[in-house]
């Protein structure tokens, strides 16, 4: 069968900037997998996207002008159904036949097999292969109809047709161009109310020629640059940015390097078709406001790339990404330059203003602030936060932190009242830490103003200090117990308060930092502090509904980040079954129980303590003080015996913090284990005899299990 390569795009107006590299993947190998699945594509054809603000597009390797004929057996009906009692076919066999473009007497070539517990008839036929012009409109209908599309625009076409009139469609942007070429040859189909032709259009205002007309399908990405002045290819088009930035920062001298951030440069790409670098300066007064500030209003406002020297430092400079590349480029450069400088002089405003207030200042006007129509406002709220730290400041560092950590959480929400953070709410607890150094706090409180909302995304770092810390904890805490205490918990992709976030954040401090603070007693810390004023919601600081609730959604985070970390689920269920409340301790348990699994012992002893537990499930409330002097047989005095070596040594490793030993040390406890379990019968006649083994399971079952659930790694 011979093949040739496949060239498809959809010429549109500008598409949205954010959604075009996950619109171009999907319109791609949406169209791949459907030419695939028709047999018009060998399964390793070789898809390329392309997208560009104006396109989509998708070249596919070795595409069949038309699909193989393929055999295909069809079930009918069980025999008893065709076939009558003299063999001769009934109504409803010659009635599918009828309905599969087949008669009578297709009836002698039907086979015969069985289907399930009863003989079926089937229908052998050879289902010709699907011409290229229908498979392609079936894989391009396919392909838009399925692209994750952020909002569909309606717009009308005039009709094709000899009446007059228009036609409503409906896609990301207005369509205006439709290419698909098979090798040299126009397929013809139809998508959005457009024809195929072979012809795309290039640069607005660049292109040596318009429209371009496209030789074949290979001709495609070379074409378009070098008569449509366009890198169709997002990669292409990305690495070339990235390129000339580096290449413009270098030019600047001084160790310079345009900011990272892989976001910026995604929406950057998706903004130009001919990428054209150009450095670009702003006034040396603006650098006296903090760089963060002139640093997201420069990238979120005008996509620029500021430019930090040697030492990370924000510099006068910034590169943009231009989509022209005139002779002369100071009109390009002075008119960013223009644009960008009401920007930093508005950055500027706003800080001079707001330092003229002192945080201390805003406390009040905190009760102003909504938080949430049913857990009060942000003064409220803040002196939950408060309450919380002291507590776990206490805990952590007595009076010292307590007092610490209570000043910072005071302090932590007034800068939502300043004119920075309301222009820019991402800047938020960063705008806190200046602040408070202008007012003369210590560094403690201003780097744990700034960094409570930390961590703020995965694998951001965490608070600096412990001030730090522990009002992150407190204000996480608080988010936690509050929405779970009124029910407002994430469904499926949605999480609008981020406590899926929260709970991570959480995991994390109690874990990397190794702090001695027990999971339940936190959350019931937090619950404390709901009880003043909003009886209501929270019956009780006990409450088990939604504390318990809590409780499980962050183990199962827990879970979530452990097993992406390379843990088995298998491990991860062990330690996890027991709950354990030092979540510091969480590393060391997976450890021992991984040691713990490679041992010979280990399956005998996994099957044996599920066996155990099984056992002492159905006997609940039964079982008695184990009383050496009723044993009978010799394999329940043997396995008394070796516990009472073992498990006292077990017992002092695990108290002793070396979870991996105390494991260890249980597989001595395998082959008196296994005897008791081949020659003694659990369940005795005698009820005391029955009492005193279950006693004996249970002493066993509880030093088994002391690291984590045992009957978790039983195959």
């Amino acid at each position: 069968m011979t093949t040739k390569n496949l060239l498809v795009e959809l010429f549109v107006e500008e598409l949205p900037p954010k959604a075009l590299r996950k619109l171009g993947d999907a319109f791609a190998h949406q169209l791949a997998d459907q030419l695939k699945a028709q047999g018009l594509a060998a399964a390793d054809a070789v898809v390329t996207p392309f997208a560009s603000p104006r396109r989509l597009a998708a070249h596919v390797t070795g595409v069949a002008a038309k699909a193989a004929d393929k055999a295909v057996s069809q079930k009918l009906m069980p025999v008893s159904v065709g076939l009558d009692a003299s063999g001769a076919p009934t109504p409803a066999l010659l009635k599918r036949l009828a309905g599969l473009g087949a008669d009578a007497s297709a009836v002698a070539g039907l086979k015969r097999a069985m289907d399930g517990k009863a003989e079926a008839l089937f229908f052998d036929s050879v289902q010709p292969g699907v011409e290229l012009a229908a498979g392609l409109q079936k894989a391009l209908d396919e392909a838009i109809a399925k692209l994750p599309i952020p909002k569909v625009m309606s717009y009308q076409l005039e009709t094709d047709c000899e009446l007059p009139g228009w036609t409503s469609v409906n896609f990301v942007r207005p369509a205006h161009g439709l290419v698909a070429l098979h090798g040299v040859d126009v397929v013809p189909v139809k998508a959005l109310g457009l024809k195929a032709g072979n012809a795309t259009h290039g640069h607005r205002f660049e292109a040596a020629i318009d429209p371009v007309p496209l030789a074949d399908a290979d001709a495609y990405a070379a074409t378009l640059a070098k008569d449509g002045a366009v890198i169709g290819s997002f990669a292409e088009r990305k690495a070339e940015i990235a390129r000339q930035l580096a290449a413009a920062a270098a030019q600047v001298g001084g160790g310079c390097r345009p900011i990272e951030d892989d976001a910026l440069l995604d929406e950057v790409t998706a903004l130009v078709e001919r990428p054209n670098v150009l450095i670009c300066t702003f006034e040396q007064q603006f650098l006296d406001v903090p760089q963060e500030c002139l640093i997201l209003t420069m990238k979120a406002n005008q996509k620029y790339f500021p430019l930090l020297d040697a030492q990370g430092k924000l510099t006068n400079r910034f590169l943009v990404v231009s989509n022209i590349s005139p002779a002369d480029a100071s009109a390009v450069t002075g008119g960013n330059e223009r644009v960008v400088r009401p920007r930093l002089a508005d950055a500027k405003f706003f800080f001079d203003q707001d330092r003229k207030r002192s945080l201390e200042s805003r406390v009040e006007g905190l009760a102003k602030v909504v938080y949430h129509n049913k857990l009060g406002t942000q003064g409220e709220r803040m002196e939950r936060v408060r309450a919380i730290a002291r507590a776990i400041g206490q805990q952590l560092g007595g009076d010292v932190l307590a007092k610490s950590a209570d000043t910072a959480a005071r302090l932590a929400k007034t800068d939502l009242l300043t004119d920075m953070v309301g222009e820019f709410p991402e800047l938020q607890g960063i705008m806190g830490g200046y602040y408070a150094r202008h007012d003369g706090l210590s560094e403690d409180i201003a780097f744990a103003i700034e960094d409570h909302y930390k961590p703020r995304f995965a694998g951001d770092e965490l608070p600096r200090n412990m001030t730090g810390v522990v009002v992150a904890l407190a204000d996480k805490l608080e988010t936690l117990v509050g929405m779970f205490g009124i029910g407002n918990l994430p469904t499926g992709d949605k999480d609008p308060f981020a406590l899926r976030r929260h709970a991570l954040g959480v995991i994390r401090m109690l874990v990397e930092k190794d702090l001695p603070l027990e999971l339940n007693q936190l959350l019931k810390v937090g619950a404390k502090e709901f009880l003043v004023g909003l009886e209501k919601f929270f019956d009780g600081a006990d409450s088990p509904a939604y504390l318990e609730q809590l409780q499980s959604f962050i183990y199962d985070r827990l879970a979530g980040g452990l097993r992406e970390q390379g843990a088995s689920a298998q491990e991860v269920d062990a330690v996890l079954a027991l709950r354990p409340q030092r979540l510091a301790d969480v590393s060391q348990r997976l450890a021992a129980v991984r040691a713990f699994a490679s041992l010979p012992e280990a399956p005998a002893l996994a099957a044996a303590n599920k066996r155990i537990g099984n056992i002492l499930k159905k006997s609940e409330g039964e079982g008695a003080a184990v009383n050496p002097a009723l044993f009978v047989e010799a394999a329940e005095k043997d396995l008394y015996a070796a516990m009472q070596t073992v498990v006292p040594a077990a017992n002092a490793q695990f108290d002793a913090g070396d979870h991996t030993a105390s494991l260890q040390a249980l597989a001595a406890l395998r082959t008196p284990v296994d005897a008791f379990f081949d020659g003694v019968m659990v369940n005795a006649d005698d009820p005391a005899l029955k009492a005193n083994r279950l006693g004996l399971l249970k002493s066993l079952h509880e030093a088994m299990n002391r690291v984590a659930d045992l009957s978790k790694l039983a195959v």
